[in-house]
Formats: structure tokens, sequence, C-alpha cells
């Protein structure tokens, strides 16, 4: 039973502190700050996420009118616009990325012993992406089309549990296909693919990795099958 703490502060106890703090530490996140840790910032960039805000303004407006509250997260620095959208704009993105990470790392171990709707004893992913537009004045570098901009999250996903292990993004007019150069897969593992990332050369990248890869084909494509293995058979 609750003994008092509110939902998001038992989300936040679920967060490994030692990782953040040495994520902090390696990139220098608190350096020169004397206000608005980083802890802070992470707090209230999770709460913007975990309750829908839409604006800067709708977040310092949430949090100041649960100040009593976040105190006890161990939100310390002030509350502002300007204060949140600084450290949004200076600090180093790998500090959150770390402690991502690092989260990823422990929920697959939760998850790794979950049966998939196969019968496959190897790691199994699905490899996809998504276009997110955005305003073709306020980002002018991401190129998408004439008159649009866009960004493309690129996400590799761990089946067992739907766990994002990887996620790169890209201007909106980056093919698919030149992201299966740099999606991190293991040995001996299944991806699977949409026929966006039809490509021989980086499919047979994927062979020698070794891993292995079931891909929708296109309409138009001509092959010759040179052998074939039962070995994936599921039954």
């Amino acid at each position: 039973m609750n003994a008092g703490k509110t939902v998001f502060a038992q989300l936040l106890a679920h967060l490994p502190r030692h990782e953040f703090r040495k994520a902090v530490a390696r990139y220098r996140g608190n350096f020169r700050v004397r206000s608005f840790s980083c802890w802070d910032q992470f707090i209230a960039m999770a709460f913007a996420q975990l309750t829908g805000r839409e604006s800067l303004r709708d977040i310092e407006s949430c949090l100041s009118s649960h100040r009593e509250k976040l105190y006890h997260v161990g939100m310390r620095g002030k509350i502002s616009r300007s204060t949140l959208a600084d450290a949004n704009e200076r600090r180093d993105f790998r500090i959150y990325e770390a402690v991502g990470y690092a989260l990823i790392r422990i929920a697959r171990k939760l998850y790794q012993t979950e049966e998939l709707a196969i019968e496959l004893e190897r790691s199994l992913f699905a490899l996809d992406s998504t276009t997110i537009d955005l305003c073709l004045s306020l980002f002018p570098w991401a190129t998408f089309r004439e008159t649009k901009a866009a960004v493309k999250m690129h996400t590799l996903l761990d089946l067992r549990g739907s766990i994002p292990t990887f996620v790169g993004l890209t201007s909106g007019a980056v093919h698919d296909v030149h992201f299966l150069s740099t999606a991190p897969l293991e040995e001996d593992s299944v991806v699977a693919l949409d026929r966006g990332y039809l490509d021989f050369e980086r499919l047979y990248a994927v062979h020698r990795l070794p891993a292995f890869f079931v891909i929708r084909a296109k309409r138009n494509l001509r092959f010759r099958r040179l052998s074939s293995s039962s070995s994936l058979t599921t039954h």
C-alpha cells in the first residue's frame, strides 16, 4: 500500500541514481551550475513527458503548483521557462542518453525470459522508422520536402518486452536503408525488417556479423536462391 509517496516519486525511485551521477560527472553536466542541476532538469522533463505537457509555460505552471511535493523527490532549483530552456539547449544530451541506456539494460534483464509468440531461442528485434513533422521555419536543417521539415526516428526494438534498445535521429530526407549500416545488431540475433531496408550489400553485412534477417520482398525483386537452411524453422 502507498505509504504517502506520489506516483511520480515512486517512478523516480526505480531510476539508478548512481548511473545518473556517473553520467553527469563524465560529461560535466553540473560544471559551473549554481542552481537548476541536471537532476532538476531531468525531473522537469520527466514530469512533462509523463503528464503530457505541451509547452514550457505549461511545464512551469504545473511544476510550480506542486512545489512542496517536488522537494521530496530532490528538486531544489527554481522553476522558470527561461532556466529550463537554457538547460535544454546547453546541457550535453549524452548525459540522458547514458541514463536511458542504463534503464534499457535493466529492463532487458527483467524480460529476458519472456516467451515469444514463436519458438525461438535467439534474441528477436524489429527495425523501423517513424517520421516526425516539424516547422520548416524553425528547423531549416531538418530537410524533408520543399515546404516541409521533418526528422526520422529509427528504432531497434527488442520484441521481448517491446523495449527500444537503440534510437537514432536523422533528417526526414534520409532513407531508411542507410540506418541499417549503423544499427548495433547483436550476434546470432534475428531482426525483422520492412522492404525499405532491402539492400543486398547491407543485408550481406548482417549475414557476416553473423545475424539473421527477415525482410519483405519488393514486387520487382529479381533474385536466385543459392541455398537454403531449415535451422530457423519453427513448429
